[in-house]
């Protein structure tokens, strides 16, 4: 019994107990001394205090086996104790022939193929996630939601647009399915924030501007967009405020870096990408003309 509750960090089912050999008047002793609390119906926890997050994970896990954690749930598990848990139910996934009532603070998703998505090894077991991924970027609010899933994950070195994209293919029935198709593709040229790709499919590409190079390394840092031939580099700042007086010290870092190697920085934010990609899109091709480049940017359905 000890070695299975310090591999489900000290939560376990009734059943696992039954299993290794207790009798249900051991388990009602457990319980009578406080050894296990119970945590749901069948479902135990070694403490009488808070449960833990990975505590309740399990718990919700073991409630409903064969489960995994899934969604939001599935990326926490994976990124480790360091990972901020967001409020909310704890999102499990079964198979979709199942057909349990949830208890609060659990939300369960009914899921075909159920094994051929899951690492039923883990600990706890999840769903993999390129798959949370997938049902997350589906699923969110609105279309810069599901944008900022998948280029954090991607951005983070968590997977690859092409582990993503096999699958949203793998699915028969997806929401916003050619939306996160061409996110996908655009991801894979570099853009790695919701604000790289807003610049890349309204203000860039719309318009006529150059191509440019994506997380191009420079040093330690990298540059968010170079236009090599006219050595313009672009910064696309997606804070509301610089986070720290340290990070603004880094900004000035880049930009002097830049200035060293030739090249000029203009730095945008959220009003020019988003509030107004036509201006900014007339603006920056006008200052790429002032440093060779010989086109002009053009209209989009947009402009006025």
């Amino acid at each position: 019994m000890e070695s299975l509750l310090t591999l489900q960090s000290g939560v376990v089912a009734r059943r696992q107990l039954v299993d290794v050999g207790l009798m249900p008047n051991d388990v009602r002793r457990l319980l009578r001394r406080r050894d296990l609390v119970p945590l749901h119906p069948g479902v135990y926890v070694n403490h009488t205090g808070e449960p833990t997050w990975l505590q309740q994970a399990w718990g919700a896990v073991l409630l409903h086996p064969p489960a995994a954690l899934s969604h939001d749930s599935a990326l926490r598990v994976t990124d480790g104790p360091g990972r901020i848990a967001l409020p909310g139910p704890i999102h499990v996934a079964v198979d979709r022939g199942r057909r349990h009532d949830a208890l609060p603070g659990i939300r369960l998703h009914r899921m075909a193929g159920l094994d051929d998505r899951v690492l039923w090894n883990a600990s706890p077991p999840r769903v993999r996630i390129e798959e949370a991924l997938v049902d997350l970027a589906a699923g969110a609010r609105d279309d810069m939601a599901a944008i900022a899933v998948l280029a954090d994950a991607v951005q983070a070195r968590r997977t690859t647009p092409a582990r993503v994209r096999a699958a949203l293919h793998g699915r028969t029935r997806v929401a916003r399915r050619a939306f996160l198709d061409a996110v996908l593709d655009d991801i894979a040229t570099g853009t790695g924030s919701v604000l790289e790709h807003g610049y890349l499919t309204r203000v860039e590409r719309p318009h006529g501007l150059p191509v440019g190079q994506r997380q191009v390394r420079s040093r330690p840092f990298y540059r968010d967009l170079l236009y090599a031939g006219q050595a313009q580099v672009v910064e696309l700042d997606g804070r509301a405020f610089h986070d720290s007086a340290r990070q603004r010290d880094a900004d000035l870092d880049r930009d002097l870096d830049s200035a060293i190697d030739g090249l000029s920085t203009v730095r945008l934010g959220w009003g020019q990408v988003f509030g107004r990609p036509c201006h900014t899109a007339e603006r920056v091709g006008a200052l790429l003309r002032t440093r060779g480049w010989s086109g002009r940017p053009r209209s989009c359905r947009d402009c006025a």
